[in-house]
């Protein structure tokens, strides 16, 4: 087979994926401790410190914030696509259980009260991505608890007698963490302090996994499923007769800037922002202000009216009304899969109410226009190929596919944009080339903050743990420098939509010849692992993230709009 890169994936992580899923074939139930090994032996750039008695902070609150808060009372974590086949496990009705979310990874968990957790799994990134999380949490809780173990406070807060918050600093010298790190457990944990370290006193972290997903067919019925919802849901729409451009990218971004909401309420966001200061943020209005940038403004406005928004319920609903009448039709709580998606309908759309950076002439013969919008809350990993896949078989005609996700940079910076037009697909071993429709002409304009890298070169990555120095260095010596997880999915599905066949495995697969729509793809940099250690771990991109989140929904719009306007024309 023709190659542009070598074996990448190295012996550690292959073992440790190979030994994962070799034993989730097993019928009965799995021991994380039984993983513990080949965890630590892969090295993963995200978890350094695994194989040492030092505590890993970074690792561990990474792994606690895309795991629920009950994790520390559960005993099982049972796996499968669909309610049908936790049934057919034998678990029942697991949508009478109670709904617990983690407050970084979106993934439908069930929690039956007492120690068990239904997960749903889009696809096996969901597998990749939830394995090395709880293998990463249970490596360092048990570290701490033997820490405090042999202590009398650690006896103490176990049995009650004592609270954590109490003498903060002799349980941080117990636990032998820096202040850096101990004020970390403590943002994150938050009110729930005291009950998780008397929890972490009780006992060791012990959780067993049972894998009810087992078949490929069950991602594919659990996608359409998730379709036939959505389909339902838009009825009035008529979403599948008529043609689609599709976007990956967030629930926020693109409504924002059609719905006109944030502009309307432009002197009530200012004042929330005065009176409230979230995150500080009252003087770099003044900044921007100053000098005189409209697009940062904007933006700045987008960031608030999140916060706006959680303190003025009536105002929620006003939004909803006003994105309806611009055509944004929201379908956030999917009965199967958790990705929410919203329906835009073009011909709905008024030019008046359009964020300032979207105008251009013709916009009013959007008013006939049949096309839609779907715009769906990017997916983890390789349910982007199932997802895509499903609506590229079921839509009458699509007419583009644009993706923005967060990438790690191997030589950028947090805030930068890269535009790939190669990438190296970790899930099929294919090298996909491809005219990416955008070029750093088309995201420059609107990026405050960043840099934009077009001719970029792209790697799908199986999972955030699934990567250390070593796989790294094989990419950044063959001019691969942009890290992220659903590139490769999405042009596999985009393939199977041009050709008659499967997607090939190992070959280098040339898109750029009988691709008969817009394949764009924006990443915008959330990490830079190689200059920063482990900056991903404990960094949010906040409000310097929504420069970069902005700057590409606009190009992606105006580029729907530059396209349909011509398409119209030749009709």
């Amino acid at each position: 087979m023709i190659r542009t890169v070598p074996e990448t994936t190295g012996e550690g992580i292959e073992l440790y994926i190979r030994t994962y899923y070799s034993l989730l074939r097993s019928s009965g139930e799995i021991r994380i401790r039984s993983l513990e090994e080949t965890h630590e032996g892969m090295r993963s750039s995200l978890h350094l410190s695994a194989e040492t008695p030092e505590f890993d902070a970074s690792a561990f609150l990474y792994a606690a914030l895309r795991l629920p808060d009950c994790i520390h009372d559960v005993r099982r974590v049972v796996l499968g696509q669909s309610e049908d086949v936790f049934r057919r496990g034998g678990l029942g009705d697991v949508a009478g259980w109670a709904r617990v979310d983690a407050a970084a990874r979106r993934r439908r968990m069930q929690f039956d009260g007492r120690d068990t957790i239904a997960a749903f799994v889009a696809s096996v990134s969901d597998i990749d991505d939830l394995i090395p999380c709880l293998t990463a949490f249970q490596i360092e809780w048990n570290k701490l608890h033997r820490r405090l173990a042999v202590t009398q406070l650690g006896h103490e807060l176990a049995s009650g007698a004592r609270l954590a918050g109490q003498e903060p600093e002799a349980l941080r010298h117990t636990l032998g963490v820096s202040q850096e790190d101990f004020a970390r457990l403590h943002q994150v944990w938050g009110k729930q302090f005291d009950a998780k370290m008397q929890a972490l006193a009780l006992g060791l972290a012990d959780i067993r996994v049972t894998s009810l997903a087992r078949g490929f067919n069950d991602y594919r019925r659990a996608v359409e499923s998730w379709w036939d919802d959505l389909v339902r849901a838009a009825d009035h729409l008529y979403l599948d007769f008529r043609p689609v451009y599709f976007i990956s990218s967030n629930p926020h971004s693109i409504p924002n800037l059609l719905s006109g909401f944030a502009l309307s309420r432009r002197e009530a966001l200012v004042r929330f922002a005065r009176e409230t200061n979230p995150e500080g943020l009252a003087e770099e209005w003044q900044r921007l202000v100053e000098r005189g940038d409209t697009g940062a403004q904007t933006d700045f406005l987008y960031y608030v009216q999140r916060a706006y928004l959680r303190n003025n319920p009536d105002e929620q609903r006003a939004l909803s009304e006003i994105e309806a009448t611009a055509g944004v039709h929201r379908f956030d709580e999917p009965h199967s899969l958790d990705i929410s998606a919203q329906v835009i309908d073009l011909q709905a759309i008024d030019p008046s109410c359009l964020d300032p950076r979207l105008q251009m002439p013709g916009l009013e013969a959007l008013a006939d226009s049949k096309a839609l919008i779907v715009n769906v809350d990017y997916p983890l990993g390789f349910a982007a190929y199932h997802l895509l896949a499903q609506i590229a078989s079921a839509s009458t005609d699509l007419l583009g596919v644009y993706v923005a996700g967060k990438a790690a940079t191997l030589n950028g910076r947090v805030g930068d944009v890269m535009i790939p037009n190669v990438v190296y697909d970790e899930h099929s071993r294919n090298t996909f080339l491809f005219k990416n429709c955008f070029l750093a002409q088309h995201v420059a304009p609107y990026l405050l903050y960043g840099t934009v890298f077009d001719n970029q070169k792209a790697v799908t990555v199986r999972g955030t743990f699934l990567q250390n120095r070593d796989f790294m260095s094989v990419f950044y010596r063959e001019g691969y420098t942009d890290l992220e997880m659903e590139a490769g999915p999405y042009l596999s599905a985009v393939y199977e939509d041009i050709y008659p066949q499967r997607y090939p495995v190992n070959e280098i697969v040339n898109l750029f010849i009988n691709a008969p729509y817009d394949i764009g793809l924006l990443h915008y940099a959330s990490d830079t692992p190689y200059s920063r250690r482990q900056s991903l771990l404990s960094k949010s991109l906040s409000y310097f993230g929504v420069d970069a989140t902005y700057a590409c929904s606009v190009a992606i719009v105006r580029r729907i709009f530059e396209v349909e306007l011509e398409r119209m024309r030749g009709s």
